[in-house]
Order: C-alpha cells, then structure tokens, then sequence
C-alpha cells in the first residue's frame, strides 16, 4: 500500500491525527503506553515492537496497530525509521 491510500484509509477509519514521523538510528523506548489508538505505515528503516514479551520487527511497507493502553517497547534499527502514523483517540 502506498502511502496516499495508507492516509486515505487512515481517515476512513477514524484516526484523526496523521503524520510522518522519523526517528533516530538505534533509538530505544523502554516500557510505555499511549492514550490512544495507533496504526502505522513503515516508509523506510526498522522498528522493532515488543508487546508481552515478544518481539516483532517492521520494515518497509509494514503496517503495525496498537491499541489504546497497550504496554509495549520501541527499538529503532541501525538505520533509523521513518512511519506515516494515525492516531484515534480511545473515546473516538
């Protein structure tokens, strides 16, 4: 999916909050949660997500959802990523 249609479809499912985010190479976020739902597009570079004790590992043309709350860990790879992101807000 490119990203124009990952946008598009983004705003028909409610995520108010849309935009390219980049984060730097081997970048680590220990245990955290958001108030809000997530759903995101790879662009270019890793992301590895660890929910519950598993890891998992997006890359380019990925697509990764959390949901509102969810405890999970970011690690960025060694070349950095870049991820178009919705957000919906959990009352939404």
């Amino acid at each position: 999916m490119d990203e124009q249609a990952f946008t598009e479809a983004l705003g028909r499912e409610g995520y108010d909050e849309v935009f390219t985010k980049t984060a730097l190479v081997t970048q680590v976020l220990g245990t955290h949660s958001h108030p809000f739902a997530v759903k995101a597009l790879v662009t270019d570079g890793q992301l590895t997500l660890g929910i519950g004790g598993a890891l998992t590992v997006y890359r380019l043309g990925d697509v990764f959802v959390l949901p509102p709350d969810c405890e999970h860990t970011e690690e960025v790879g060694p070349a950095g990523v870049t991820y178009v992101v919705g957000r919906k807000n959990a009352k939404a």
